[in-house]
């Protein structure tokens, strides 16, 4: 069984819908996708998303490692069992999160030693907004992290710009994003339960 097969396309543009098959149950494009960042959707319990019925949810890489931690969620048995979710699951890479960090007030003045994040070509080591610990995420960081909370649908590292990067800088970060795209793929193939 392929991961997405299109059901219907338009013959006057590219559009189309599509469903995604995952070990979860099918999601079919396009659809709403609650976001339940720290593996709970706020002011709903689980009873609530069974009635809402939503097709996918979505949480996050980067505040689900900082806590309660990518380890405790794979020893408690997965996001779905955390989460009491019977669902597919998205988790972003994290990317987001992290370069946000680099954009906020707390940066503007920093120097160099207090600085949130540190971006190289390799990856990003970031400062958490939580406690300060230090962290490094990469492409293959990140797919660990993804596959260890055990959602269906995970995502590449990337590198996100902020809206008002040069296009050098818009261009440098395309490029590591293709790079790390690569490396996450790779990655996935080496580690896909």
């Amino acid at each position: 069984m392929k991961f997405f097969e299109i059901t219907s396309q338009s013959s006057k543009s590219k559009a189309r819908t599509g469903v995604m098959h995952t070990d979860h149950g099918d999601v079919e494009t396009p659809c709403f996708m609650p976001v339940g960042t720290q593996a709970t959707v706020k002011t709903l319990d689980s009873q609530d998303l069974e009635v809402l019925d939503p097709e996918v949810i979505l949480a996050n890489t980067y505040h689900l490692h900082l806590r309660p931690g990518e380890d405790l969620i794979a020893d408690f048995g997965g996001l779905h069992k955390f989460m009491n979710w019977k669902g597919p699951i998205l988790t972003d890479s994290g990317g987001f999160q992290v370069f946000s960090l680099a954009q906020g007030k707390e940066n503007e003045d920093a120097n160099e030693h207090t600085k949130l994040v540190k971006i190289d070509d390799d990856g990003v080591t970031f400062r958490s907004h939580i406690d300060g610990s230090e962290h490094r995420f990469d492409a293959e960081v990140a797919i660990d992290i993804q596959h260890k909370l055990g959602a269906d649908i995970i995502m590449a590292w990337d590198e996100c710009t902020p809206d008002d990067a040069d296009e050098t800088y818009a261009r440098q970060a395309l490029e590591r994003t293709h790079k790390w795209a690569e490396r996450s793929v790779k990655q996935h193939k080496k580690t896909a339960r």
